[in-house]
């Protein structure tokens, strides 16, 4: 009775699927203060009082405190995010044009901007389109004009169509808070229409950070504008019409080397929905692949790779039985409008940063800087944990094994 289903095909009483895309944080620089779960207060960046919302929907759903990301910066990141699977060609470019691009005016492998980077099986709207499930992105895979104001442009052709040209994707300078008005202002029009798009994609990026860049937000101000923005995506979620067959299902597209004591690709995943486990921590490993299988499996969808057809569906995050009590949205607690000072340490580094696309920033110096941002400019980062994940075979199994 999961409402993921066992196989493609089956029923659930979810008929709807948001998958937001947020940037690159780890597990514990977010929700380590948290006193349930596998987390490192020491190493947490932005805790309860920067992200009430990211707290409270962890507390409150399923805190996911054992859930990996399959990539390494956001080249390979929305590509996973959205493919289960990197292109043999975008793994092995990206790290060429990475910090900074050496070989001239090469275009960095991401996003639809190449066409051989696109992956065979396609992505997961090319899914949806076959399946006959109706989609829309808001900010994925979509250019922004380069005239201010200016039309949008999907990046691939099987978005065309499929995505709201007034959403402002990937910008720094724009407040995620603008992002949520125009999203739920869609979400309520599809209310009115009656009907809604059954897998819809959300860009959140702003917990990305302009690092101290002298006269834009300071780290703690962005991600707190990205908190309150998702709160109150979720809550207007839960107080419509759709709430009671939605499931919600929250990512960050890579977790960018950042500070976290399990591992540096461990990172903030969120679900929540009335099929959600109430107040529950589900410490399953998850993966990218795991939330995509999770998605397909609701909508009626095949895996789109090997990755995501032998990943863990989430289904112990999951409930038979609904509560369909609404989401109310918590109030920031700091100045969303703080600016970074020119006398900020990393300020100089920062301003030397490529912020114009995702992750251009050299990953270990930014996230050092974002860290001294908070911890004070003494306060030395504490070098990444990339781990090894093994299996240990009980004493005396491996002759039966034999």
């Amino acid at each position: 009775n999961n409402p993921i289903p066992a196989k493609v095909g089956d029923k659930s009483p979810i008929k709807y699927c948001l998958y937001i895309i947020k940037e690159n944080r780890t597990y514990d620089q977010v929700l380590g203060d948290l006193p349930q779960g596998n987390g490192a207060p020491h190493l947490c960046l932005f805790p309860e009082k920067v992200t009430p919302n990211h707290h409270a929907l962890a507390s409150e759903f399923v805190l996911l405190d054992n859930f990996y990301v399959e990539s390494e910066v956001s080249a390979d990141g929305h590509e996973w995010s959205m493919a289960a699977y990197a292109t043999d060609f975008v793994e092995k470019s990206w790290p060429l044009l990475y910090r900074g691009n050496r070989y001239g005016k090469l275009s960095y492998p991401a996003e639809g901007s190449l066409p051989i980077a696109a992956p065979a099986s396609g992505y997961i709207w090319d899914q949806c389109a076959k399946a006959g499930v109706t989609y829309r992105s808001y900010g994925e895979f979509i250019a922004n004009s380069s005239t201010p104001g200016g039309p949008r442009k999907a990046k691939v052709k099987s978005l065309e169509g499929h995505f709201d040209p007034d959403f402002h994707g990937y910008d720094l300078d724009y407040s995620d808070q603008k992002r949520a008005d125009r999203f739920i202002a869609e979400w309520q029009r599809f209310e009115k229409d009656g009907e809604l798009p059954r897998f819809q994609v959300l860009r959140l990026p702003n917990d990305h950070t302009h690092g101290t860049s002298p006269g834009k937000h300071t780290p703690t101000a962005m991600v707190a504008d990205n908190d309150l923005a998702l709160g109150r995506v979720l809550e207007a979620i839960s107080q419509s019409k759709f709430w009671k067959e939605t499931a919600v299902f929250v990512i960050e597209d890579d977790a960018q080397n950042g500070s976290d004591h399990v591992d540096a690709h461990r990172t903030v995943a969120l679900v929540v929905s009335p099929y959600t486990k109430r107040k529950y921590v589900d410490s399953t490993m998850y993966s990218t692949a795991s939330m995509l299988r999770s998605m397909e499996l609701i909508l009626g969808m095949p895996p789109m790779t090997q990755f995501d057809a032998a990943a863990t569906p989430m289904y112990s995050s999951f409930t038979a039985e609904p509560d369909f009590t609404p989401y109310k949205h918590r109030k920031c607690n700091v100045d969303l409008e703080a600016k970074n000072l020119a006398s900020a340490w990393g300020a100089k580094m920062s301003l030397a940063f490529d912020f114009s696309k995702e992750d251009a920033a050299d990953d270990l110096q930014l996230n050092e800087v974002i860290w001294r941002s908070v911890k004070g400019a003494n306060s030395r980062m504490p070098p990444p944990v990339r781990a090894g994940f093994v299996f240990a075979v009980p004493e005396g199994e491996e002759e039966e094994d034999e």
